[in-house]
């Protein structure tokens, strides 16, 4: 039997702000993969190496039309209705980006075409989630 799980991504430029300077371009890509049907990842490619994001779908869809999120994830509207804006925070730093909101979009409508919202639970293997839990070396 062919595997039914699929990821889907879209690949273009986030732009970092920075203090006293024009917004820095940096590469990244959304990621969705149907094995973890709630969440979608952005792995923003700074320097020489990446550095992922995992956070839930809902957040960068309820993002798009009004600031939510709590904790190390912040996603909302920007003052520039084309933009969206992710703020990332972990013990180890922090960063605010903007997105262009119509790539977004795009995106998470591919996602929707996949698993459509409320389907996830169709999708989730809670067995397989939790053997990861409790797995040791």
């Amino acid at each position: 039997m062919a595997d039914p799980h699929s990821v889907t991504s879209a690949s273009f430029d986030f732009a970092l702000r920075t203090f006293g300077a024009s917004p820095r371009p940096v590469p990244a890509e959304l990621e969705y993969d149907t094995r973890d049907p709630y969440a979608v990842a952005v792995v923003l490619h700074a320097g020489p190496s990446a550095v992922r994001w995992l956070f839930g779908r809902d957040l960068l869809a309820d993002g798009l039309l009004a600031r939510c999120g709590d904790g190390d994830v912040r996603v909302g509207p920007a003052g520039d209705p084309a933009l969206v804006v992710v703020e990332l925070n972990s013990p180890d730093g922090a960063a605010v980006l903007e997105a262009p909101a119509k790539e977004i979009a795009a995106f998470l409508d591919r996602t929707y075409d996949v698993i459509p919202a409320g389907n996830e639970t169709d999708w989730f293997d809670f067995d397989e989630e939790l053997a990861k839990l409790s797995y040791q070396d």
